[in-house]
């Protein structure tokens, strides 16, 4: 018994050491990550100017200290432990903000101790609001690190705190009240000249200088309507503040050239310039779509190009570069040993390449192009086609990519289509020609991945696949199907090509079309495939990533194509995500004609919606961070799946039993295709259809028709094949939690 209990605990720890592989995997510009203190609240560690020590405040009522104190962290000791901790402020009040002065021998901070020896008391949450306090007490000292105070430097009434020193030496910036609002300000070295910085109302704070001393960058909440600022200015009478919406901002030391760097919406704060000053680093809750999560980005300083830096925990903040550009501090509450424990970090810094990082106005520029009026949706045989087809080979070839077959990056292909949808007769049809459009990395690997999405759509509905009535002459320009999955090919194809790196695989980027009249030219494709790369391990298709909605949900399919896709899946998803793991490799798009000749698939989906095959699927409502977010997520998936000594294929169990059953009546909704197990959940209704005359709408879920239950969109296609037409039938949903029974002629 003893023997299988060491087992399971060896197995345990292995578990988790893999886990922790996995998420520092995606930490990549953190490596040899080191905890340094061990319980308590430890937070705004910030190196000496020689990077050989740390100041930081602990609370830790454990271990004494009821409130903030600050205390000197030496890096030079043999071990990381919290016995490398020397307190250094006076050990009486509350104290915050702790900063090296240029000799690195003594130290800037906040202290409460002159009003009194006692912790004052923290606010209360009020209205369910979260509230900062702003102590008016707080001063701004000098002290040795010994502790001894060597100097007041302010003595005003109100709250002056958050000071932090220049890096030529010269100015301290700090918030304080003394105008009546929180606003930045500076004074040199020894107290002297002070100034205004700031004047917009709201909380300017937590500012920080730029390497050269030039700029500073801070965060900022400014309350723009009237109960917004009503809100704000109740609350600072009372000395609190509300952190839940703030924004990151930057202007010259002498407060010109004010910018808001960051648009993200909810907290954003605890920013630190990159060591090159064209880049920032802080802590955010902007992903987050439930409960409390906060993770480290980076963003240009014209606010372009997010990066996520941790993935990690639920809390990762106070980042600081040492001076030397070369290590992060920060503080999170990962490896915990205790409930609301929060440690600090120490990691060595590493850049990385921006070009693998996709870029919105890349992405933008081929939807824009793609969805246009002038393609006329792009049907398979068209001129438009054509002319979409030139386009793609024009940017294949401007990355330097080789054609997938000889000399030629366009594989043509014959196929009948059926403009009659009532046609049942096999092999019966309108001749007509397609035009894949396939390029090749060759990096002189072993492997071979497929990246895909199919760039056709409905045109003019000449082929009647609308899904609004009586549309024929309409041009339907399906910027999300699939302008939006084509345009992330592309973006990746730009990455792979254009980075320093030379990945482990190859890739094939393949654009099919006559997707929309069967998956025709991706069958096409994967018929010889195996002839010309025999190598290929894996495929992965988008097929409508643009419109990913405000709960940040997508459905990724085939994870049970190979047993490690799911664990990748996750690992690597984004923060915030609500990802809808399906295991089917089967489903309404490319990646299926890959599946069906063996080969593991992904398929990355954002969801059908009221636009879907109609003409109102425009450019205009792509949601372009979303979108940036997923090709993202898509490269580091592939990446991960490079890794993998092996990618084993497995039939999906589930294939049998998602097959879909034959009808010969329709609802007329656009059913969700996410699994779920309380019904189908329609994204949407077809005008003029059965659906919509009786009254469903988009977000209803549907329960039941007639006696038959539904569960979910294969239980609905079930109950559909058991209906003639002409049958009338009540159909049971529910709406906002509400049982509803409507009665629908089929």
């Amino acid at each position: 018994m003893r023997l299988i209990l060491k087992n399971k605990n060896f197995i345990f720890t292995l578990l988790l050491a893999l886990i922790f592989h996995n998420i520092s995997g995606q930490e990549k510009h953190l490596k040899n990550i080191k905890k340094l203190t061990f319980g308590g609240d430890n937070a705004e560690a910030y190196f000496s100017p020689n990077s050989q020590m740390l100041t930081l405040q602990v609370s830790n009522p454990k271990a004494g200290i009821p409130c903030d104190q600050i205390f000197l962290y030496d890096l030079q000791s043999k071990t990381y432990s919290s016995d490398n901790l020397k307190l250094i402020s006076t050990g009486k009040g509350r104290t915050t903000c702790s900063y090296f002065m240029p000799d690195g021998k003594h130290i800037l901070y906040a202290s409460t101790h002159a009003a009194s020896n006692e912790c004052p008391a923290p606010p209360k949450a009020k209205d369910g609001k979260y509230l900062w306090a702003v102590y008016p007490e707080f001063d701004i000292y000098m002290a040795d690190l010994n502790g001894k105070m060597v100097k007041q430097l302010t003595n005003s009434p109100g709250y002056d705190a958050e000071a932090v020193v220049s890096p030529d030496g010269k100015k301290i910036a700090f918030t304080s009240t003394r105008s009546g609002d929180l606003e930045l300000w500076t004074m040199n070295i020894d107290g002297t000249n002070l100034k205004q910085i700031t004047n917009g109302l709201g909380y300017d704070g937590g500012s920080f200088f730029s390497h050269d001393s030039k700029k500073l960058v801070f965060r900022s909440s400014r309350p723009k309507t009237e109960k917004e600022i009503a809100d704000y200015k109740e609350l600072l009478k009372e000395n609190v503040v509300a952190p839940t919406e703030m924004e990151i901002y930057t202007c010259n030391v002498d407060g010109s050239n004010l910018k808001q760097i960051t648009k993200l919406g909810k907290a954003n704060w605890a920013p630190f310039f990159h060591p090159s000053d064209k880049k920032i680093i802080f802590s955010s809750n902007h992903h987050s779509t439930r409960g409390y999560d906060f993770q480290l980005y980076m963003i240009d300083i014209d606010g372009e190009n997010l990066e996520q830096i941790t993935w990690e925990s639920e809390f990762n903040a106070f980042p600081m570069f040492s001076p030397d550009g070369k290590k992060l501090v920060f503080s999170s509450n990962r490896q915990q040993s205790a409930a609301r424990e929060t440690n600090v970090f120490i990691a060595d810094w590493v850049d990385t390449d921006d070009t693998e990082m996709a870029k919105t106005a890349n992405l933008k520029k081929n939807i824009s192009f793609l969805a246009a009026d002038d393609l006329k949706g792009r049907l398979t045989g068209s001129k438009e086609e054509t002319v979409a087809a030139n386009y793609l080979v024009n940017q294949f070839k401007s990355l330097k990519l080789k054609p997938y077959d000889g000399k030629n990056y366009i594989q043509d292909f014959n196929y009948k289509v059926k403009v009659n949808p009532h046609d049942t007769i096999a092999n019966s049809g309108v001749d007509n020609t397609g035009k894949n459009v396939v390029a090749f990395l060759d990096n002189k690997a072993s492997k071979t991945i497929i990246i895909g999405a199919h760039y056709d759509h409905l045109g003019l509905n000449e082929h009647n696949n609308s899904t609004k009535m009586n549309s024929a002459g309409e041009i339907h320009n399906g910027a999300d199907d699939n302008a939006s999955g084509v345009s992330g090919v592309l973006e990746l194809a730009r990455m792979y090509s254009q980075n320093k790196s030379i990945e482990k695989v190859n890739y094939i980027f393949a654009l099919f079309s006559g997707e929309e009249d069967g998956l025709i030219g991706s069958k096409h494709m994967a018929e010889t495939l195996k002839n010309k790369y025999p190598n290929v391990i894996a495929m992965i298709n988008m097929d409508m990533i643009g419109r990913l909605n405000d709960k940040k949900e997508l459905t990724v399919g085939g994870i049970g194509t190979c047993p490690a896709f799911k664990n990748i899946v996750e690992t690597n998803k984004p923060a915030g995500f609500n990802v809808t793991l399906d295991e089917s490799g089967i489903g309404p798009s490319d990646h299926t004609s890959f599946y069906l000749k063996d080969i593991p698939v992904l398929f990355f989906f954002t969801g059908t919606h009221t636009d879907y095959h109609k003409p109102t699927d425009d450019e205009d409502k792509i949601n372009y961070t979303g979108e940036r977010n997923i090709v993202d997520y898509a490269f580091r998936i592939a990446n991960s799946i490079a890794d993998l000594e092996k990618v084993e294929f497995t039939k999906t169990k589930i294939t049998a039993a998602k097959t879909g059953a034959k009808y010969k009546v329709t609802l007329g909704i656009m059913p969700n295709y996410a699994d779920s197990s309380d019904g189908l959940h329609v994204d949407g209704v077809t005008d003029d259809r059965p659906a919509q005359k009786a009254g469903i709408q988009s977000g209803d879920i549907i329960i039941k028709i007639g006696t038959c239950e539904i569960k979910e969109v294969y239980g609905y296609m079930e109950c559909l094949s058991k209906i003639k037409s002409g049958d009338e039938l009540p159909v049971t949903f529910i709406r906002n939690g509400e049982t509803k029974i409507v009665t629908v002629k089929f």
